[in-house]
């Protein structure tokens, strides 16, 4: 019997690469990635003759346009990927049966909320980026009511750009930086975020990862073996804590040992094209209790990732 195969979009991404790394400890898969360069997600004929060769059991969308100061000024491009590209996929998935699961992000809310963002809050995006993202996941919805959105926040990784690898250049560089400190939330190590859907992925269809005798990383002891029923929906997923961009970099340096300066900034000293949110924590309970899974503390999935990196 064939196994079932995950299509993975965005695969050079920070979480398509951690999917690439994760994948040989599910065995139970086939794994297919492709870049935005073998798959354009937003040309419909494409995507369809890709799921008619492919015919995957899953889906997971880890292709985004991220740059979101850049976004402010390239709309169409940002609107394209994050929005009309998702629907493609959304309609694909639901036309060849594929559980879907698509990325998005803390960004479509305004930051202004007392406590941590529940999936029911309102949202209210105030960036181009935001709104492109938020355009995504009605598209997903609108397409695909079987579909599962997955919001996450501040992603770092051995891979690509993202804040914790340049802090470790600015740090070698420079005898003092400053950083933000008014704007809250939780980071996430996207190999964490990778494994979280693995793990749903995998007690979906039966097919646990090859620890399963085990107790590993974002799973609840005891449940590796256990079969859940796939729950569409929206969820969040960030590491554990709260945290200022400040205190990311504090951390960051007394990890490392570094000598330079970390200096907290407030945002109005800080200016970017695209407004960022004040407030970006995200409640995970509906996640951790749906699909039982441990999510670990900030700052311990930060220690393995500066482990890796040096």
């Amino acid at each position: 019997m064939a196994k079932p195969t995950i299509l993975v979009t965005g695969a050079n991404g920070q979480v398509g690469m951690s999917l690439r790394t994760l994948s040989a400890a599910y065995p139970a898969f086939d794994f297919v990635f492709l870049t935005k360069d073998e798959l354009p997600i937003h040309r419909f004929e494409l995507v369809s003759q890709y799921f008619d060769v492919v015919r995957p059991a899953y889906c997971i969308n880890a292709a985004a346009y991220t740059a979101v100061d850049k976004a402010e000024t390239d709309k169409e491009t940002a609107f394209l990927v994050n929005g009309d590209a998702v629907g493609v996929l959304a309609s694909a998935c639901a036309r060849y049966g594929t559980k879907f699961i698509h990325i998005s992000t803390d960004y479509v809310f305004d930051g202004t909320s007392p406590e941590p963002y529940k999936e029911d809050t309102r949202t209210n995006p105030v960036n181009v980026y935001g709104v492109s993202k938020l355009r995504g996941e009605a598209l997903c919805l609108l397409y695909n009511a079987d579909a599962m959105i997955i919001r996450t926040a501040w992603v770092y990784s051995e891979h690509g750009n993202n804040f914790v690898k340049t802090m470790l250049r600015l740090m070698k560089e420079r005898p003092a930086i400053n950083v933000v400190s008014d704007q809250v939330g939780a980071p996430t190590y996207a190999e964490d975020l990778a494994k979280a859907m693995l793990e749903i992925v995998s007690r979906g269809s039966g097919g646990g990862s090859q620890e399963s005798g085990a107790t590993t990383q974002g799973s609840v002891p005891g449940t590796q073996n256990t079969q859940l029923q796939w729950t569409p929906g929206i969820y969040h997923y960030s590491n554990q804590g709260r945290i200022s961009w400040y205190d990311f970099a504090v951390a960051i340096k007394e990890l490392t040992g570094s000598a330079c300066s970390v200096n907290p900034i407030p945002t109005v000293q800080y200016p970017t094209p695209a407004k960022r949110p004040s407030f970006s924590l995200l409640d995970t309970h509906k996640i951790q209790t749906t699909y039982q899974l441990a999510i670990p503390a900030w700052k311990d999935s930060l220690q393995r990732c500066l482990q890796r990196l040096q």
